[in-house]
């Protein structure tokens, strides 16, 4: 059975490399290097949720960075081991929480598998269903994983895009997916599209 699922493994591919950040491996890394080099704060330890925000590297990159750099330390890479990633879900409409059935996505970085695991829990408990639609194309999760693969080593990521949720129902799935210190929670937020740059 492990071998029939292992041969049926999907895999979410790029939609937003080349829009958003680098199509190429090589000139994505140099540019994760380029934005995580820009070190903004001492690191006293190691958060357990981070809220970065997640338009083009060329817009958003250097906030986004100054939050992935409180990763950038060894306790962070030994110990973390599952990303809880929520971000809004752009292009489809839909109410609660979805979640995609595939086993990774892609980047020009690599594959980041998707923690099976905490899928499961949330979907027993109703606070979040399989939905690939809202997650096909949105660039809010997507975007945040080159950072990840660049400031850690062994991790899976539980990808959830956000429509019209009751607070209580996505403090519940926090709850129920929350762990230890092993479990990172990302939340990639639009700060704002309304406001001038100042």
């Amino acid at each position: 059975m492990s071998a029939l699922v292992k041969e049926h493994r999907t895999v979410r591919p790029p939609s937003a490399a080349g829009l958003y950040y680098p199509r190429d491996a090589e000139g994505l890394r140099l540019a994760l290097r380029t934005l995580l080099a820009a070190k903004t704060t001492a690191i006293a330890r190691v958060p357990k949720a981070l809220v970065v925000p997640h338009a083009g590297y060329a817009y958003s990159g250097t906030v986004a960075a100054s939050g992935f750099h409180t990763l950038e330390v060894p306790a962070a890479r030994a110990t973390i081991r599952h990303v809880i990633l929520l971000g809004p879900s752009h292009r489809v409409p839909m109410r609660g929480m979805a979640m995609p059935s595939w086993d990774s996505y892609e980047t020009p970085c690599g594959e980041v598998p998707v923690n099976d695991s905490a899928r499961g829990r949330l979907r027993e408990l109703g606070l979040a269903g399989i939905a690939d639609a809202p997650h096909a194309l949105e660039h809010s999760l997507e975007v945040q994983l080159p950072f990840l693969q660049a400031v850690l080593d062994d991790f899976d990521v539980l990808p959830l895009a956000v429509g019209l949720a009751p607070a209580e129902q996505v403090a519940r799935a926090l709850e129920a997916v929350w762990g230890g210190p092993e479990t990172l929670i990302l939340v990639s937020s639009d700060l704002s599209h309304h406001h001038t740059q100042a």
